[in-house]
């Protein structure tokens, strides 16, 4: 059943950890209030998440109805369990990187902790791949991990530079 999803999975959850964790570097990098992650983080992990599920919903339909109309058979017959996976995916791993904001009762450090939840939680979205595919599990953690560092570090250093600029 996985394997059926492993796109939408993977999709989503790699979505989901990347550009919720970059909301939470660019509100850090921009020094704004705790409130403030939170608002924002919740805002991006509903409406993204969303935003995912239909645009992954409209592609499968689209998809298929282009292979109506070159008469070939259909692939997908449930664009919208695919949607659904895509939107979950990226709502539960969406959560690591706001935990430590969501917990009134984190130790300090609150993105210090978010980074390494999210680290490791990149990792192990990409390593969980060698369960229902082909790859090597270090390999393909690394890769998720290196590819969301990248992010990462782009939304911190944009969060600081418009909070220079603005402030």
């Amino acid at each position: 059943m996985a394997r059926h999803y492993v796109r939408e999975l993977v999709y989503g959850a790699n979505d989901g950890i990347i550009t919720t964790f970059a909301v939470v570097a660019g509100v850090a990098g921009g020094s704004l209030p705790l409130h403030v992650v939170l608002i924002i983080g919740a805002a991006n992990l509903f409406a993204d998440g969303m935003s995912m599920a239909a645009g992954n919903y409209l592609a499968i339909r689209s998809h298929e109805s282009v292979l109506q109309t070159q008469g070939l058979p259909e692939e997908e017959a449930s664009p919208l369990r695919h949607a659904a996976a895509t939107f979950l995916a990226f709502v539960v791993a969406g959560i690591v990187p706001l935990a430590p904001y969501m917990i009134a009762s984190w130790p300090a450090g609150r993105f210090v902790s978010s980074i390494g939840l999210t680290f490791l939680g990149m990792f192990g979205i990409g390593a969980s791949r060698a369960l229902i595919a082909d790859v090597r599990w270090w390999r393909a953690g690394f890769e998720m991990l290196g590819l969301g560092a990248v992010v990462a570090a782009l939304a911190y250093g944009s969060g600081t530079l418009v909070a220079a600029i603005v402030g």
